[in-house]
């Protein structure tokens, strides 16, 4: 049994051997192609981090500068200049062509979509709030919430639902969710698609109830039941 044991250990050793032996081989064989790969590979991460560090940076930090006095604006419900500029500081349109492709400058198209809402130019709210690349669990939901609110000026009740009930699922919150669940529930009753809207309010009822919409959605639901027993 021991001669056994001691015969696996050397044919193992034997196994090891050889594969190390072939490895060894094959980084002698291809040693130059090998260091080639190493040092391109090198020169991108260096190339990575030398963008990163003395042009995305620098552009971030430039951006967030340049968007200040729109933000301020902004509060102060200045839309119009907040998106155009007062011709001595920027606004988020010249943010956005400036810096787009920085984080500020992505944030801008969300500050941009709204004041394109609020100044009644619902296309162009539409447009920068869907250019809109955020993660936020809350700037998210709102940005589509608010593309909801401009296809509901346009008219077009069904589009509004849609974004109002992905609005409340891209980010489960018991302050976004039942307020887009109660606006799609609206908007779906506007298209006479009562049985969405009850979708709606029951999802409100049933994950929500202690919310502002929650308190009262008992009377949604029995105007809608009402109107799909007819």
């Amino acid at each position: 049994m021991a001669k056994e044991n001691v015969q696996k250990d050397e044919e193992r050793l034997e196994q090891i051997e050889s594969t190390l032996g072939k490895t060894e081989m094959f980084v002698e064989k291809n040693r130059n192609t090998i260091m080639v790969v190493l040092g391109i590979i090198i020169v991108v991460v260096l190339a990575i981090f030398g963008v990163k560090k003395f042009i995305v940076e620098p552009r971030e930090a430039e951006a967030q500068t340049a968007i200040f006095r729109a933000e301020q604006l902004f509060e102060n419900d200045d839309y119009a200049t907040a998106l155009n500029g007062d011709g001595n500081n920027a606004g988020f349109m010249d943010i956005i062509n400036e810096y787009g492709g920085t984080k500020t400058g992505n944030l801008a198209r969300y500050y941009a979509g709204i004041c394109y809402l609020n100044t009644g130019d619902f296309e162009n709210a539409i447009k920068y709030l869907g250019e809109f690349k955020g993660k936020d669990q809350i700037v998210r939901p709102l940005a589509t919430g608010a593309m909801g609110d401009a296809y509901l000026e346009l008219d077009n009740a069904a589009e509004a639902a849609k974004c109002y009930e992905k609005a409340a699922k891209e980010s489960a919150n018991s302050f976004t969710s039942p307020m887009f669940l109660m606006k799609a529930g609206l908007a779906y009753e506007m298209v006479e698609n009562y049985q969405k809207a009850l979708d709606m309010y029951k999802t409100i009822k049933a994950e929500y109830p202690n919310s502002n919409e929650g308190f009262s959605i008992e009377k949604y639901i029995a105007y809608v039941e009402a109107k799909l027993a007819k």
